[in-house]
């Protein structure tokens, strides 16, 4: 028996592609192995297919929420990339400015600077 649902994968792919860019998905499932591949894949089918893959939040919203909640975590590399993600998906800068005072209020000051450095690097390279 197998977890792997090939429609939530192929809807995950589209939704991964559209926030992220079809390159870095690409080249990151390139580099998966016999030891990554799998969860890959259902991260694909599960995170981007099912927690992404309906209307009833729109892809900007959703993108606001990751940056909000990654933030919180701490995750700066996750972080950096749903930054791209969420420009791709609409959110201006006023908007990440505001989110990462959000962080700052509830998370504190240094991972609200932690957010600015990362969101920086990603706003100066358009």
């Amino acid at each position: 028996m197998t977890a792997f649902d090939e429609d939530l994968f192929l809807k995950g792919m589209e939704q991964r592609k559209a926030t992220l860019g079809a390159e870095y998905v690409e080249t990151n499932l390139a580099a998966a192995d016999d030891f990554t591949r799998p969860f890959q894949e259902a991260m694909t089918a599960w995170c981007w297919g099912f927690g992404w893959g309906d209307d009833v939040i729109d892809a900007k919203t959703r993108s606001m929420m990751n940056l909000a909640m990654i933030g919180a975590l701490g995750k700066m590399h996750e972080w950096e990339i749903h930054c791209r993600g969420a420009v791709n998906n609409g959110v201006s800068r006023e908007e990440i400015r505001a989110i990462i005072h959000v962080i700052g209020i509830y998370c504190g000051v240094p991972q609200a600077l932690e957010c600015f450095r990362s969101a920086r690097k990603v706003l100066d390279e358009d």
